[in-house]
C-alpha cells in the first residue's frame, strides 16, 4: 500500500551528505541493530555506495555494524534488483526477461559496417564530381557518436520512430541530409539488433529501472527503502524515486536542495536547464511535492560558517531574472557574514596550465602535513588531472584518478598501437623505432640485448635518409654497408616473426579479425624476452588484463567490422580504443584523490581544489552534438544540451560548501586567453555588490606564487663561456682548409670535434640533404673530369649523366634521395655542360678531387694544411684557376677578405707553393670561382671571387701563421663563437657549449687573447 504523500528529505550543501545519511540512519534505530541491515539505500554511484559505508564506520566509532543493502542507483544489476525486491514480484511482473547488453566493440563495428556501406552507396550514387565515400577509421569515429546518440534516445525512453515527425523541409539542407542520413538507426539498426537479440547498455538500464518501479508499485516492501544523493536526471530513474517516496517505508533524500527559494525564484530555476537546482525542481515538480514540503534529514548539523557559504553559492547562481534581489543582501548587511564564511575559500589564477597543476599539486600535498586530513582535486580536465598526477610525483606521492588513464596511454596500449604503427607504414625509420625501443619489446632476447641491437639497426641505416620499405628494404641497406652478420642474423629473424602480420596488412580487403589476430601474434611474439613469453609480459598487470579483454572483445567482434587496406588498421585501432580506460583497483595515496565531478558527488573531504575553472572547460560548451539541431532536438523530445551545465552547476555548488576550498584556473591555454567559469564571473559579480575587496580572495596569491618558485632556482648562477685550454699535445697539428674555417668561427667546435672526438648524428629519417647530395654529384663531376681532362666529348651531357647513373647507384636503396635529387641533377648536367664548353676555351687542363698540403712551422713545431680541391685548372695564360663546387650557400666576398672562409684562398697558397703533387705546377692562383649547382632555377651559377687571388691567398695564408702561433700557447682558449656576428651558420656543439644559458652576458672574446 502506497503512501499518499512522498516522505522527501534534504541534506543542505554545508553538511557532509554521506555523514548526515549515516547519522540519521544510526539514530533511527539505535536499539535494533538488525533493521538497520533490512534497509535498502539507493546511491548514485559505486563510490558513492563505498563512502557511505566509510561514513557509518566513522559514526558508529569504529564499531561493528551490519550494514544497509547499498546498491548504485545508475549502475544497477539484474541480479541486484532481483535479490532486493522479492523474486516472486519481479519474476511475475516479467521485468528481467530482457536480453543481454551487445557489447560496446560489436555495436560500434556494427554501425560502422552500416555507416561505410550507406557512405559508399550515396558516394557510388553521386558520382566522381560528388563527395567521396568514408574511409573506416572516420566510420568508427561516427559510429562511437551514433552509439552515444542512442544511448540519449534510449535514456529519455524516446524512440527514434519519432524522426518521421521531424519534417525535414522546416530545416536547412544539412540537416536535411543529417536526417536521410540517421535512417542507419530508423531502419537498418532495429532490424540488426533484433537478429543479434541484444539491446543497448541505456536500454537495458532503463527496462531494468522501470521493471523495478512495477515491481515495488505491484508489491511494496515491507523493508525500508531510501533513494539519496540523486537529482533524478534519468527519466527511469525519476520514475523509480517516484515509486520510492510513495512507498509505506520509503524516503527519498536530495541533496542540496535549496529550501530558501520563493515560488517566482522556482518558476525560473524550472525554465533555465543551466541551473544547479532545476534538475531537483524538475523532481520534485514530478513528485508533486512542493519545495516548501521538503523536511531537513534528521541528524543534520549545519555549522554557521558552512550554512551562510551554501547559502552565497546559492544567490550567486541564481537566475540572471532574478539577481535584482542581490542589492536587498547588501542592504540587510550580509558581506559582514559571507565574508567570514568564505574565509576558507581561496581563488588561484595560474598563467598556464603547468602552473595551475603545480599549484593544485602544492595545495594536495600540504594537506598531507595535517595528521588524517584529506584532499582531493575534483576537475573535468583530464589533461589537469594527468598533470597534477605527474607533479606530485615529485615527491614520490602516487595518487589515484578516478576517471582512469586512457588504455592507448598504457605500456601494453601503447605497444599495441605502436607495433600497428610500425608494420602499416613499412617500417619507416621513427615509427620502427618508436615500436623497437618501448619497454616491452623484446624479442625473445634479454632486454637489454635487444636494445643494444635496436641502437646497432639504428647507427647502421636508420640515421640520414630513409632505406627502401619493408624488412627487404632494411636488409639492402644494412649489406650495402656492410652490416655485421650477428646484425643481418637478428633482423632476418624479426623480420620472419612479422611476415604474417606483414602478409594481413598487404593483402587487399583483408578482414579485421584477420589482421587484429596476426596482430596480436606479432605482439606477443615481440614481446617475449629470454625468460618469460610474450603473453606473460604483454598481458601482465591492470592494464594488461585491460588491454587483454579489449583484445578478446575485438577478436570476438571483429568479424562484424567491415574489410579495411592495412595502412588504415592503426587510425581504426586507436578509434575502437578510445573512451577504454584502466582504473587501478588500489595502491594509490590514501588520503588523496583526483575525481571526476560524477565521482566527487556526496563525498567529502576536508580539502577540495575545483580546478580547471575556464568556460568551455567547467562548465563544458553546451553542444548539441552532430547529430541534431537545437530545435530538432527540442522537436524530437531530447533534454536542450544546457542540462549538462545544471548538472554540472549543482556539483559545483555542492563542492563549494567544503571546510577548505581552492578554485583554480589557468587565465591562459595553449597561448589563447582563457575566459573564466560564468560561475565565478557570478562569485565575483555578487561579491562586487556585497562592497567586498577585488580581486577575489587575497590569500589564493600566495600559492600562484609559491608553484611558479617551485622550480625556480633559490639563485641565479651567472655561467660563463666555457674556455678549454687543453695542452700543446693534445691540440691538432694537422688541419684541412674547410676546418680552418671552423677554427677562425667557433674554436670550441673544432675543440670538441679535433681534441674530445666528438661527431652529431645524422637525424633519423633525415631529408635528403645537402651533404649527400653534395657527394654524389661531387663524384659523378669527378669521374667526369678524370675521363675528360683535356678536352670534352662528342655528348658531354650523355657523359656527364652516364657518370651520374654509376654515382647515383649507391642510394638506390634510399628511394628519398634518388627521387628528389635525380631530377635535379638531369638539370645540373645540361647546365653544366654548356657552362664548361665556355670554360674549356682558357684552359689545358682539369684536374679533380686533388688532395694537396702545406707545412707551416708553428712555435710548437709543424702544423700541417690539407685540402682536396673539387678542381684545379690550367689556365692558358700560365696560372692557375681554383674552383669549388656548391650545392648549397657561397660565401660573400667579405667572408672570403676578413678569412672567415678561406677555403678557395688557403688551396690558392697550397697550389702556389707545388702542394697539390708534382702533376698540379706550382704556380699562382689567376682565378678563384665557386660554381654553384642547385637544379633549381636556374640549375647553376658561377660566382668569381673578386680581387687579386695571389693577393688574397698571402694573405690568407699569414692570417693561418698567425692563428696557428696563437693557439701554439697553451694560454690560449678554444672559446665558443668569439666573433657572434661571424658565427656559424650550422652549429653541432651549441648545446655542450651551452651557448643559450651565457650568450646574453657577452661573447667569449671578452676575455683571453684576441684571435687574428
Amino acid at each position: 500500500m502506497s503512501r499518499t504523500r512522498p516522505s522527501v528529505f534534504s541534506i543542505p550543501s554545508g553538511v557532509s551528505f554521506v555523514d548526515a545519511l549515516a547519522r540519521g540512519l544510526l539514530a533511527r534505530w539505535p536499539e535494533e541493530p538488525l533493521q538497520l541491515s533490512r534497509a535498502t539505500l539507493l546511491l548514485p554511484t559505486r563510490r558513492a555506495c563505498r563512502s557511505l559505508a566509510e561514513a557509518f564506520l566513522r559514526a558508529s566509532g569504529g564499531r561493528p555494524l551490519l550494514l544497509p543493502r547499498l546498491l548504485p542507483l545508475g549502475d544497477l544489476d539484474a541480479e541486484e534488483l532481483l535479490f532486493s525486491a522479492g523474486e516472486g514480484a519481479l519474476v511475475a511482473g516479467g521485468g528481467f526477461a530482457l536480453p543481454p547488453v551487445m557489447p560496446a566493440l560489436k555495436r560500434q563495428l556494427l554501425l560502422a559496417r552500416l555507416i561505410l556501406e550507406k557512405s559508399r552507396h550515396e558516394a557510388a550514387a553521386a558520382g566522381p564530381d560528388g563527395p567521396q565515400a568514408l574511409g573506416e577509421n572516420q566510420a568508427a569515429r561516427l559510429a562511437a557518436e551514433l552509439a552515444r546518440l542512442l544511448d540519449q534516445v534510449e535514456t529519455e525512453g524516446l524512440s527514434f520512430e519519432g524522426l518521421a515527425s521531424l519534417v525535414p523541409e522546416d530545416y536547412a539542407r544539412h540537416w536535411q541530409t543529417t536526417l536521410e542520413f540517421l535512417k542507419i538507426v530508423t531502419e537498418a539498426w532495429p532490424k540488426l539488433q533484433a537478429a543479434e537479440g541484444s539491446v543497448g547498455p541505456a536500454e537495458r538500464r532503463r527496462l531494468l529501472l522501470e521493471a523495478q518501479a512495477a515491481a515495488w508499485e505491484t508489491a511494496p516492501p515491507e523493508d525500508p527503502v531510501i533513494v539519496a544523493g540523486s537529482t533524478g536526471s534519468i527519466p527511469a530513474s525519476a520514475l523509480l524515486i517516484g515509486v520510492v517516496a510513495r512507498l509505506p517505508a520509503g524516503e527519498v533524500v536530495l541533496p542540496g536542495l535549496d529550501g530558501s527559494l520563493d515560488e517566482e525564484t522556482w518558476a525560473a530555476v524550472r525554465e533555465d536547464p543551466s541551473h544547479p537546482q532545476h534538475g531537483l525542481a524538475l523532481l520534485l515538480a514530478r513528485l508533486e511535492v512542493p519545495p516548501e514540503a521538503v523536511e531537513v534529514w534528521p541528524g543534520t548539523q549545519t555549522e554557521a560558517v558552512a550554512s551562510h557559504r551554501a547559502d552565497f553559492v546559492n544567490w550567486a547562481l541564481r537566475p540572471a531574472s532574478c539577481t535584482a534581489a542581490w542589492r536587498g543582501l547588501a542592504e540587510a548587511g550580509e558581506g559582514e557574514a559571507y565574508a567570514a564564511a568564505l574565509a576558507g575559500v581561496r581563488r588561484v589564477d595560474c598563467p598556464g596550465p603547468g602552473e595551475e597543476a603545480r599549484a593544485v599539486a602544492l595545495v594536495l600535498r600540504g594537506a598531507l602535513n595535517v595528521p588524517g586530513r584529506r584532499a582531493a582535486l575534483v576537475t573535468p580536465d583530464r589533461d589537469l588531472a594527468r598533470r597534477v598526477a605527474a607533479e606530485l610525483s615529485r615527491w614520490n606521492i602516487e595518487v589515484d584518478d578516478s576517471a582512469g588513464t586512457p588504455l592507448a596511454d598504457t605500456p601494453p596500449g601503447a605497444f599495441l598501437r605502436l607495433t600497428a604503427e610500425m608494420m602499416a607504414a613499412c617500417l619507416a625509420p621513427v615509427p620502427l623505432l618508436a615500436a623497437l625501443k618501448h619497454p616491452l619489446a623484446a624479442g625473445g632476447l634479454a632486454e637489454g640485448g635487444f636494445r643494444a641491437k635496436v641502437r646497432a639497426l639504428e647507427l647502421a641505416v636508420l640515421r640520414g635518409p630513409r632505406p627502401a620499405a619493408d624488412f627487404a628494404g632494411l636488409l639492402e641497406a644494412l649489406r650495402a654497408g656492410d652490416g655485421e652478420t650477428a646484425l643481418l642474423s637478428w633482423l632476418e629473424g624479426l623480420a620472419e616473426v612479422a611476415a604474417p602480420f606483414a602478409r594481413a596488412l598487404q593483402q587487399r580487403g583483408a578482414s579485421l579479425s584477420e589482421i587484429v589476430t596476426a596482430h596480436v601474434a606479432f605482439a606477443e611474439a615481440l614481446a617475449a624476452s629470454h625468460d618469460i613469453s610474450g603473453p606473460e609480459r604483454l598481458w601482465a598487470g591492470e592494464a594488461g588484463e585491460a588491454a587483454a579483454g579489449f583484445v578478446a572483445e575485438l577478436i570476438e567482434a571483429a568479424g562484424d567490422g567491415p574489410p579495411l587496406g592495412g595502412e588504415r588498421y592503426p587510425a581504426l585501432l586507436v578509434s575502437l580504443m578510445t573512451g577504454r580506460v584502466v582504473r587501478p583497483r588500489y595502491g594509490g595515496h590514501p588520503r588523496l584523490a583526483i575525481l571526476g565531478p560524477l565521482e566527487a558527488r556526496l563525498q567529502h573531504v576536508e580539502v577540495v581544489v575545483l580546478g580547471g575553472l575556464n568556460e568551455g572547460t567547467w562548465p563544458a560548451t553546451a553542444d548539441p552534438g552532430p547529430w541534431f539541431s537545437r530545435p530538432m532536438r527540442r522537436d524530437f523530445g531530447l533534454p536542450a544540451p544546457e542540462r549538462r551545465i545544471g548538472l554540472a552547476a549543482h556539483d559545483f555548488a555542492q563542492a563549494f560548501a567544503a571546510p577548505e576550498l581552492y578554485l583554480t584556473r589557468a587565465t591562459r591555454v595553449e597561448g589563447t586567453p582563457s575566459v573564466p567559469s560564468r560561475w565565478l564571473l557570478r562569485i565575483e559579480a555578487l561579491l562586487g555588490v556585497l562592497g567586498l575587496k577585488e580581486p577575489l580572495f587575497e590569500a589564493g596569491r600566495d600559492w600562484a606564487g609559491w608553484a611558479e618558485a617551485l622550480d625556480r632556482p633559490a639563485r641565479q648562477v651567472e655561467v660563463a663561456p666555457p674556455e678549454p685550454r687543453p695542452p700543446l699535445a693534445a691540440r691538432p697539428r694537422k688541419l684541412s682548409v674547410t676546418r680552418v674555417e671552423t677554427w677562425m668561427r667557433d674554436p670550441y667546435g673544432l675543440y670538441a670535434s679535433h681534441v674530445l672526438g666528438l661527431r652529431a648524428l645524422d637525424p633519423i629519417d633525415a631529408d635528403p640533404g645537402a651533404a649527400e647530395r653534395g657527394i654524389l654529384i661531387h663524384r659523378a663531376l669527378e669521374r667526369y673530369l678524370a675521363a675528360h681532362p683535356e678536352s670534352l666529348p662528342e655528348d658531354p651531357v650523355a657523359a656527364l649523366v652516364g657518370e651520374g647513373e654509376a654515382a647515383f647507384e649507391a642510394v638506390r636503396a634510399k628511394p628519398g634521395v634518388w627521387a628528389f635529387w635525380w631530377p635535379r641533377f638531369l638539370r645540373i648536367a645540361r647546365w653544366f655542360a654548356e657552362a664548361e664548353r665556355h670554360h674549356r676555351a682558357g684552359t689545358q687542363r682539369a684536374w679533380a678531387e686533388r688532395r694537396g698540403e702545406l707545412i707551416l712551422q708553428g712555435p710548437a713545431g709543424p702544423f700541417v694544411l690539407t685540402a682536396t680541391a673539387d678542381r684545379i685548372d690550367q689556365r692558358r695564360d700560365g696560372r692557375l684557376g681554383i674552383l669549388d663546387y656548391k650545392t648549397g650557400g657561397v660565401p660573400r666576398q667579405k667572408e672570403i677578405e676578413l678569412g672567415f672562409a678561406p677555403q678557395l684562398t688557403l688551396e690558392a697558397a697550397i697550389a702556389a707553393a707545388g702542394g697539390f703533387g708534382p702533376e698540379v705546377p706550382a704556380a699562382p692562383a689567376g682565378e678563384l670561382a665557386f660554381w654553384r649547382l642547385t637544379g633549381g632555377s636556374p640549375p647553376g651559377e658561377i660566382v668569381t671571387v673578386k680581387g687579386d687571388p695571389a693577393a688574397l691567398a698571402a694573405e690568407a695564408l699569414r692570417g693561418l701563421e698567425r692563428l696557428v702561433a696563437l693557439f701554439d700557447d697553451e694560454d690560449t682558449a678554444y672559446h665558443a663563437l668569439p666573433r657572434p656576428d661571424w658565427a656559424p651558420r650550422f652549429n653541432d656543439y651549441a648545446h655542450l657549449a651551452r651557448v643559450a644559458e651565457w650568450s646574453a652576458g657577452g661573447s667569449a672574446s671578452e676575455s683571453g687573447k684576441e684571435l687574428p
